[in-house]
């Protein structure tokens, strides 16, 4: 056990043998801390919160009460062979929410980036690739294998199916249900999701230009019809647009796809 002397711990927890706890922690009442956990520096954790399996939580996360992280993956192949879960820094855990390691068939590894906000009572399974500033708001269930690329915002009670990816900047609706992949800066909506459209709030809220904007209008109108795939139609954009949007779009399109892609209507 390695704990740095900085740490304030309060005496209801237990913290096992073998756990790493950075500098400046905060363990607050009746926690749990497995063996194999590394907190890093200035992690809270509120009270109620268990911590177990091979997790390292990166530097100044804070997770609420009763949330349970880096438990075994809800998958029934898996045998107890070692996996993991890493946090990245300064994400807020909101309570109930529930991180399980990976899987050996997934890649081992459950990740989560940094400057995420998980809200309450949200799931992120085995093997899941969670990226930087994003939004999971209440009760979003995200299955195992999923990736959800940077500044994702999936609005409360959605789900989004095994294998999906979601694009940079997407918006997922609440009551959403996703079975497909989502493109980049797409807006989706509805019980079975349905492409809409692009997130524009999302990007002028993070200022993209209005060029760059009327070119991904363009493109997502071309991407609705023409001849070939929907994938065929991706690649031809490149022949007519030179904006990295545009260009972050069709490498998404062109790219492995394990569940096909919610198309535009």
């Amino acid at each position: 056990m390695s704990i740095d002397p900085s740490a304030n711990i309060h005496p209801s927890s237990v913290i096992e043998e073998g756990a790493v706890i950075g500098a400046n922690c905060v363990i607050g009442p009746f926690c749990l801390v497995g063996p194999q956990v590394v907190l890093g520096m200035g992690v809270t954790l509120k009270s109620h919160v268990v911590v177990s399996g091979d997790t390292v939580i990166g530097d100044d996360t804070e997770i609420f009460q009763f949330a349970s992280i880096g438990a075994v993956p809800q998958d029934l192949k898996y045998k107890g062979e070692p996996t993991q879960l890493r946090v990245g820094k300064r994400n807020r855990i909101r309570e109930y929410v529930t991180l399980n390691l990976g899987t050996e068939g997934g890649g081992g590894v459950t990740r989560l980036g940094d400057d995420n906000l998980i809200m309450a009572s949200a799931h992120v399974a085995h093997d899941a690739q969670i990226g930087n500033r994003v939004i999971l708001v209440n009760s979003v269930a995200v299955a195992g294998h999923c990736i959800v690329e940077d500044d994702v915002i999936i609005g409360g009670l959605s789900g989004i199916h095994q294998w999906v990816r979601i694009g940079q900047g997407a918006i997922i609706g609440a009551l959403s249900m996703v079975t497909a992949d989502v493109l980049p800066l797409a807006l989706v909506q509805g019980p079975r999701a349905e492409l809409d459209g692009l997130n524009l709030v999302g990007l002028k809220r993070r200022g993209v230009p209005r060029d760059d904007i009327n070119q991904l209008r363009a493109a997502f109108q071309m991407l609705k019809q023409g001849e070939g795939s929907f994938k065929d139609r991706a690649a031809r954009l490149s022949e007519d647009f030179d904006s990295e949007y545009v260009a972050r779009m069709i490498a998404f399109v062109t790219g492995d796809s394990d569940r096909g892609f919610l198309t535009p209507k």
